[in-house]
Order: C-alpha cells, then structure tokens, then sequence
C-alpha cells in the first residue's frame, strides 16, 4: 500500500472505486513486475552457476546484464518506434550471444571453481558497459541509458510490465529441467558419461539465461546481486539440491527484492531509490558475508 497515492486496507474494503482503480493500475503491476524480476535474476543465478561449476557467477558477474544493455541502446538508435516485444527480442539475443562468448573464454580456464571466472566476466561485462556508453554519449543517448540502467519500479503500471510473464514460463522451464542442469554442473566429462547431451543442455540453459536476463533488461533494467547471493544463501542453509532449492530461493529472491523496493520508496518520501540502489547496498553486504563464514573458501 506504500505509494505517492494513498491506498488503505479499510478504503478497498469499503469498496472506493479510485482506490481499487489505482490498485489495478499501479500496486498490482508493481508487485507482479517485482516478483517476476526477482525469479528471473535468481534462477538465472542457479543455472549459471550449474553451466559453469562457480558459486559466484550470475548475470551481472558474467556480462550478460551488460550485453543485454547494448542490445536495449541499438534499439533507440535504430528502431527506436520499436514494441517492448522487439526490444525483448533484440537484448535477448545480444545476452545470448554475450554468454555464449563468456562460456567460450572461461571454456579455456582449467581452475572452473576458483574467483578468476566471475572476474573474467567483470571484465568482459565491463568492456561492454563501456562500448555502450562510449556509443550513448557519441549519440546524446547518455540520459536515457542511465536512467534505464538505475533498475528502478516507479514507471511500472498496467500495460508496461506484461513482457515479464515470459519469466514464469523461464522459471517453470528451470525446475523441470533441475536435475539436467545439476548433471551439467559435473562438467562435460562426466555429464556425457551418465548420457546427458552436455551440448544441447548447454545450450537451453544459456537460452533460458538470455530470455530471463533480456526481458528483465527491457523492462526493468539492472538488478546487481540477487542472482549471486540468493541461491549461495539457500544453499548455505539446505544443501546443493537444485530442484528442491528452487521454490525457496524464488520466495527469498521475492521477499529480498520486495523488501529493498519498499525501502527505496520509504526512507526518501515521496521520493523514490531506485531498488537497483538498495539491492546493491544490501547484496555487497550479503556477498562479502558469504565470502567471510568460509563456507565457500575453497571457491576464491
């Protein structure tokens, strides 16, 4: 109920038509587009982290989130009358082909598990994020990608939001395929051994990333970190069972990120901190946390 305009639990009930038209119109998309972004960030993370047998890469660890950007920046400069369904169509396929460079680098990397992976995507991630500033500033674009680059909610209403529907199938898609996934993250080797098609795995799960990571992008732009500590935080707390993992880290992933937007939308009232903001603060926190309790030391 949090907003610029003032909904209450005893007006909805008593059946006030502005009351209930606001609530369809904006608290309902809001809360849908956060649940929906909060799944495709951390199921993304899961699946990532599979592919490439390390704890610590996710979308934005990996340049994908970056890639996706480039590819958001190309549609205002060249179809910029472009519908949310080709912008979708567009970030996907330029996350897609950034994940499958970055699977291409790391592929030569023999240490899979150690801190080097997430930082060759860093890097790679930052490289991209430069090009496409490099070609925002040459156009009088910077504005517009910083502004879609802060990762916030407070354009979101009915009609803005819907592309994110495609997460859930993305999501339903990932628990179905939990445990192809899970062999994947044996390696090639091994996976192959056990009659896996290692290839074609690969290569849905690097699709479900893209799709997940693209409509996320267009929609709502970057969210740092959820990917990376989410599922760490699940699996600190029940084990490395992926299928069996994924119905809690989607209800943390959601409570985390509903819990960072409404503080964004408290602290500075009627102003707003864009969840990318927060989601920030509190994931670095979380991120060095993890790194500390030694859990998984023997990843860095």
């Amino acid at each position: 109920m949090v907003g610029e305009y003032r909904i209450t639990v005893s007006g909805l009930l008593s059946g006030d038509a502005d009351m209930w038209r606001m609530f369809f119109i904006s608290r309902v998309p809001r809360t849908l587009a956060l649940v929906f972004a909060g799944l495709a960030m951390s199921f993304s993370g899961v699946i990532m982290q599979r592919l490439t047998q390390n704890r610590f890469v996710e979308p934005t660890t990996a340049g994908t989130a970056e890639w996706a950007g480039l590819g958001v920046l190309l549609c205002f400069l060249y179809l910029p009358g472009a519908s949310p369904l080709v912008r979708m169509v567009v970030a996907t396929t330029s996350a897609f082909i950034g994940t499958v460079l970055f699977l291409g680098i790391i592929n030569r990397i023999r240490a899979r598990k150690t801190a080097i992976v997430p930082l060759v995507g860093l890097m790679l991630g930052a490289v991209i994020g430069a090009v496409t500033t490099y070609i925002a500033v040459q156009q009088n674009m910077l504005q517009a990608v910083v502004a879609w680059r802060s990762g916030g909610f407070s354009h979101i209403v009915r009609g803005f939001y819907e592309p994110l529907w495609a997460v859930l199938a993305v999501a339903v898609a990932t628990y179905l395929l939990a445990n192809y996934f899970t062999i994947a993250g044996l390696g090639r080797d091994v996976a192959t051994s056990l009659g896996l098609n290692y290839g074609r795995t690969l290569a849905v799960g690097v699709t479900m990333v893209a799709l997940a990571t693209g409509v996320t992008s267009v929609v709502v732009g970057f969210i740092p970190f959820l990917g990376l500590v989410v599922p760490n935080i699940v699996s600190m707390l029940r084990g490395d069972d992926m299928r069996k993992n994924l119905p809690w880290i989607g209800v943390v992933a959601t409570v985390l990120i509903i819990g960072c937007d409404l503080i964004g939308r408290i602290v500075v009232a009627p102003m707003e901190i864009p969840t990318s903001v927060i989601m920030g603060v509190i994931g670095a926190v979380a991120f060095l946390a993890i790194i500390f309790s030694g859990r998984f030391r023997g990843s860095l």
